[in-house]
C-alpha cells in the first residue's frame, strides 16, 4: 500500500507540473490569425505601409505576417537584415502606441470618459497592437540571440516595457476588465487558449496511453532475458515509461513551435545547486543503480543488511523496501545497503541447517548419534546429496553438545529447523535419553573446631 501511495502521489505531481507546461506553453504561443478573421478594418489597421520589394527582409517587416511564418523567416537573416527588420517593427508598435495615446487622450478629456464605444475602440487599438507586439518580440529574441547591437536590443526592449508598464498604470480599472472580458470572448483570444488547452488535455493523456501500450511491450521484452534481476527489469520498464512521456511532450511542445531550448538552459543551471542540496539523495541514486547493476539480491530474497533482515519488497531510486518476517515495512536508503555487507539467505538453491543439541554425560554417544541420523533420515524434505553432518561437537559444563547439519532447499530451512528441533527432543524421550539443564555442583568444606 506504502508503494502504490507513491506511485500515485508521483504520477499526479507529474500529471500536474505536465498540464501547467502546456497551458503556460499555449498561452504564449497563441498565433496571430488570419487576415480574413479580422475583419478588414483591423487589416486596414495593421498595414499602414506595404512594403514592395519581396525579399526575407520585406516579407519579415510585414505586418500580415503570422507569427508562425515570422518565426521560419528571421532564421536565415544576418544580424544587419534583422536590425532592419527591428527598425520596422519598431515605427509599427509605435504608430498603434501613438494611436492609443491620442484615442485615450480624446476619451479623458471628452464630456463622458466612460463611453462604451469610445472604451471599445481603445480596447480594439490595444489588441491590435499586442498581435504586433508579439511578432515585435521575436525580432528582437532572434536579433539578441545572433550577437546584435546590444544598445539596440536594449532600446528595443526597454521600449516596449515602458509603453506597457506607464499603459497599465494609467488605464482605468473598466478599460482594463472590459479588454480582458473582450478578449475572452475573441475567437482568436481566451477561446483558443481553452482549446489549445483541451488540445493539450487530450495530448498528454494519448501521450500516456501510449506510453503504458509500449511500457506492456517493453515488459514482455525484457522478461525474455532470464540474467537480468526482476528490480533491473522494474527499473528499465519504469524508466522507458517516463522518457516515452518526456520525449512525447518535448515533441507536441515543437510541434506547435514552442521553443523549449530555455527550459533546458534552466534545467542545465539548476543543475549544480540541486547537486548540493540532493546530495544524500543522489548518493542513494547511484547506489541503487550499483544494486540494480551488481544484483546482490533480488526481488523476493531474503537479506540482513544494516541490522534489518526480512525479504526484498522493492528497490526504487532512493531506498530498498524490505518487508520483515513479522510484516513490518522498512525502507532502508540505498547508501545504507551498498555500503554495508549484505547477507541473502535466498541467493543459493540449498542452505543448510545449524542444529546443537546436549546430551547427559550418562548416556551413550552412539546411542544419541543413532537416535539424530534416524531423524534426520525420516525428514522428506531433508536433501541426501550433500549428506548431513552429525557428530559430537563439545564436552560442555553439563552436557555433551552434538552439533546436526542437515542441507535442504532454502524454501524449507525454517520447516526442517523447527520440526526437527520438536522430534529430536521426542525422540531422546522416547529413548530415554536426556537434555539437562545447566546445573552447577557446590561443595562445603567445615573447617575444623579450634582445640581448646
Amino acid at each position: 500500500m506504502a508503494n502504490q501511495a507513491i506511485s500515485v502521489t508521483r504520477l499526479a505531481a507529474f500529471w500536474l507540473a505536465a498540464l501547467l507546461t502546456f497551458a503556460l506553453a499555449f498561452a504564449a504561443q497563441a498565433q496571430e490569425p488570419e487576415a480574413e478573421q479580422q475583419g478588414p478594418e483591423a487589416v486596414e489597421a495593421e498595414a499602414p505601409a506595404q512594403p514592395a520589394e519581396t525579399g526575407l527582409v520585406a516579407l519579415a517587416s510585414s505586418p500580415d505576417t503570422s507569427v508562425a511564418e515570422l518565426s521560419h523567416l528571421l532564421v536565415p537573416l544576418t544580424t544587419d537584415e534583422l536590425a532592419q527588420v527591428s527598425e520596422v517593427w519598431f515605427e509599427l508598435v509605435r504608430d498603434k502606441t501613438e494611436a492609443i495615446a491620442r484615442a485615450q487622450a480624446e476619451r479623458v478629456s471628452s464630456a463622458n470618459p466612460d463611453d462604451p464605444e469610445r472604451i471599445s475602440a481603445i480596447v480594439s487599438l490595444v489588441e491590435q497592437r499586442a498581435r504586433l507586439l508579439e511578432k515585435y518580440t521575436l525580432v528582437i529574441d532572434s536579433l539578441e540571440r545572433k550577437g546584435g547591437d546590444a544598445e539596440l536590443v536594449q532600446k528595443l526592449r526597454s521600449y516596449r516595457q515602458g509603453i506597457l508598464y506607464e499603459e497599465t498604470a494609467l488605464a482605468s480599472t473598466r478599460a482594463l476588465f472590459g479588454s480582458f472580458i473582450e478578449w475572452l470572448g475573441r475567437p482568436d483570444g481566451g477561446i483558443a487558449l481553452l482549446q489549445r488547452i483541451f488540445i493539450a488535455f487530450l495530448a498528454l493523456a494519448l501521450i500516456v496511453l501510449a506510453a503504458r501500450i509500449a511500457r506492456g511491450f517493453v515488459k514482455l521484452w525484457v522478461g525474455r532475458f532470464t540474467r537480468i534481476s526482476k528490480l533491473l527489469q522494474a527499473f528499465i520498464v519504469g524508466a522507458f515509461f517516463w522518457l516515452f512521456i518526456l520525449a512525447g511532450i518535448i515533441i507536441v511542445l515543437a510541434s506547435i513551435d514552442v521553443d523549449i531550448t530555455p527550459l533546458f538552459a534552466l534545467i542545465g543551471g539548476a543543475s549544480f545547486i540541486l547537486a548540493f542540496a540532493f546530495q544524500d539523495t543522489l548518493g542513494n541514486l547511484a547506489s541503487g543503480l550499483m544494486i540494480m547493476i551488481n544484483q546482490p539480491f533480488d526481488e523476493g530474497d531474503y537479506i540482513e543488511v544494516g541490522g534489518v533482515g526480512g525479504t526484498v519488497k522493492n528497490v526504487s531510486m532512493v531506498g530498498t523496501t524490505v518487508a520483515t518476517p513479522d510484516n513490518r515495512i522498512i525502507v532502508v536508503p540505498n547508501k545504507n545497503v551498498w555500503g554495508n555487507v549484505i547477507v541473502n539467505a535466498t541467493a543459493s538453491e540449498t542452505r543448510r541447517v545449524d542444529l546443537v543439541f546436549g546430551a547427559s554425560y550418562d548416556d551413550p554417544i552412539q546411542e544419541v548419534l543413532d537416535v539424530l541420523t534416524e531423524q534426520v533420515a525420516a525428514h522428506p524434505k531433508v536433501l541426501s546429496d550433500p549428506p548431513a553432518d552429525i557428530r559430537p561437537n563439545e564436552l560442555a559444563a553439563s552436557s555433551v553438545n552434538f552439533v546436526c547439519r542437515p542441507w535442504v532447499k532454502a524454501e524449507d530451512y525454517w520447516d526442517v529447523k523447527c520440526d526437527l528441533t520438536q522430534r529430536v527432543k521426542e525422540a531422546f524421550d522416547k529413548a530415554g535419553l536426556s537434555m539437562p539443564y545447566p546445573q552447577q555442583d557446590v561443595h562445603l568444606k567445615v573447617a575444623p573446631e579450634n582445640s581448646a
